[in-house]
């Protein structure tokens, strides 16, 4: 049964304008279009493929994550110590730098942030993704021999936080320009620093 417009009129038929969306609608709205452009969609296969703006921002920023510990655990032996596995992470994190599309992927990258501090819905599983991919990091320098000890899994653990955060806020600043004489023996040195007793922590 075709349903019958109201005969009440609207804002719009009574020469009122419709009112606009809010800004913040907006910003979110045209986020999601670039970001779909940027995976080769329209917003409408966006819902189709993924059910949700979020599911692909998730699956986006999982793509966007995985380069960064993917290959490291392709060239981290296991029994590579500690100090070593520590240095190749941050000499690898320093190549992604490198990369033609690496203001791109920036750019992503803080559209996706503030999206999440704009959706209390898409905030946990951003963390939860982040947090999953810190554990590879985790689990990469779990066991690691450093002073004659294995690292345990709480001392690597609070050594990923640290390391993560401090790759991340060094890669931006080689994105933008901002550290240009940051060079890979620079971001080894500095992630080496964090090897000390008040970051690994109690075993």
């Amino acid at each position: 049964m075709r349903r019958t417009r109201s005969a009440r009129p609207t804002g719009r038929a009574s020469g009122s304008p419709a009112s606009p969306p809010a800004p913040g609608v907006r910003s979110r709205s045209r986020k999601l279009e670039e970001i779909a452009e940027q995976a080769g969609l329209t917003t409408g296969v966006v819902y189709s493929l993924f059910g949700s703006k979020n599911g692909l921002l998730i699956a986006l920023v999982t793509d966007y994550l995985t380069p960064a510990y993917g290959g490291i655990e392709q060239t981290v032996p296991d029994g590579m110590g500690l100090v070593e596995a520590v240095e190749v992470f941050a000499r690898h994190y320093r190549r992604l730098c490198d990369d033609p599309d690496a203001l791109r992927h920036l750019s992503f990258e803080i559209s996706l942030q503030d999206l999440a501090l704009r959706d209390p819905e898409l905030a946990p599983r951003l963390a939860a993704s982040v947090r999953a991919h810190e554990e590879r990091l985790t689990a990469l320098l779990s066991g690691r021999v450093h002073d004659g000890s294995a690292v345990t899994s709480r001392q690597a653990r609070r050594l990923a936080a640290a390391l993560r955060a401090l790759m991340v806020g060094l890669s931006q600043g080689v994105t933008f320009g901002l550290a240009d004489a940051a060079t890979g023996d620079y971001f080894a040195a500095i992630a080496r620093a964090l090897i000390t007793p008040d970051v690994l922590g109690p075993p």
